[in-house]
């Protein structure tokens, strides 16, 4: 396969581009597409990353990485061809503060190597960003006005969210869950705890909980965690396949609605206000 742009390349463009960019979002003005004539896929998938400041440079380089080898590789390639249309679509964003979103790679449609290649490439090929403040409900509503311009129509409609902190910034992340589980939308996660919690950077134990019963959400939502930092590309791989294959891992994740939340959902919320005091 073509892809191989290294980690290095990939950091050394970041430090190149210097500074964040803020409040870059979707192309305006935002442009509808009919559902019902647009061409099937099996998925509609928004890829959503954290590029918090609690990020290092060294994480957001492999997360990047991850996903791109993750794309490419034959285990995905074999996942799509499972399909019933043997074909998705996707579109990828970051995104820290609830006004800081960049899409990076606009809705492409995945069909095979090349066009896996393709994205894979334009991912890689853009400069590593960082922001500050996490505003996971910031994200979600972000992603939703994503699925009406998207010119597939998919038989799933995914979100896969990324994050190494609960929501700190915007509105509370309850309510943007729920809008999107109102339309049908199924929230998958990723929480990211490989490194030791700390109260500088907003962190919280048991992060993969809190994504469990306050960020997830939708017919067949489940959490992969990522706790060891070499298994990183490992687990956004076994995220993607499910999400591709239409399966959950064996672990049944219950239902928010089922339970009381075992991690406050307004916990990172709190922990901005102890030490910041607004």
């Amino acid at each position: 396969m073509r892809w191989g742009v290294s980690i290095g390349v990939v950091l050394v463009a970041g430090a190149m581009a210097g500074g964040h960019v803020v409040g870059i979002g979707a192309p305006n003005p935002r442009q509808l597409v009919d559902k019902e004539t647009a061409p099937t896929v099996d998925v509609e998938l928004v890829i959503a990353v954290d590029v918090s400041y609690s990020m290092d440079m060294d994480e957001l380089a492999v997360q990047r990485e991850g996903y791109a080898q993750a794309i490419v590789s034959k285990e995905f390639l074999q996942a799509l061809s499972t399909g019933p249309n043997r074909r998705i679509a996707v579109t990828y964003f970051e995104w820290s503060a609830s006004s800081d979103q960049k899409i990076i790679i606009p809705w492409r449609m995945i069909d095979g190597p090349e066009t896996a290649d393709a994205v894979a490439n334009e991912i890689m090929e853009t400069p590593v960003r960082r922001g500050s403040r996490t505003s996971i409900s910031g994200a979600i509503n972000f992603a939703l006005p994503l699925f009406d311009e998207n010119p597939y129509r998919g038989l799933r409609r995914v979100i896969d969210i990324s994050g190494d902190g609960p929501n700190n910034h915007g509105a509370p992340i309850t309510g943007a869950r729920d809008a999107a589980l109102e339309k049908g939308i199924t929230i998958n996660g990723l929480p990211i705890m490989v490194k030791e919690p700390s109260f500088v950077t907003m962190d919280i134990d048991n992060l993969d909980f809190y994504y469990e019963d306050c960020v997830i959400g939708g017919p067949g939502s489940f959490v992969v965690s990522i706790k060891d930092r070499d298994k990183f590309k490992e687990a956004i791989r076994t995220k993607l396949l499910l999400e591709v294959a239409g399966r959950t891992p064996e672990r049944r994740i219950v239902p928010v609605a089922e339970k009381e939340p075992r991690v406050p959902c307004l916990i990172g919320e709190k922990l901005w206000q102890d030490r910041w005091g607004r």
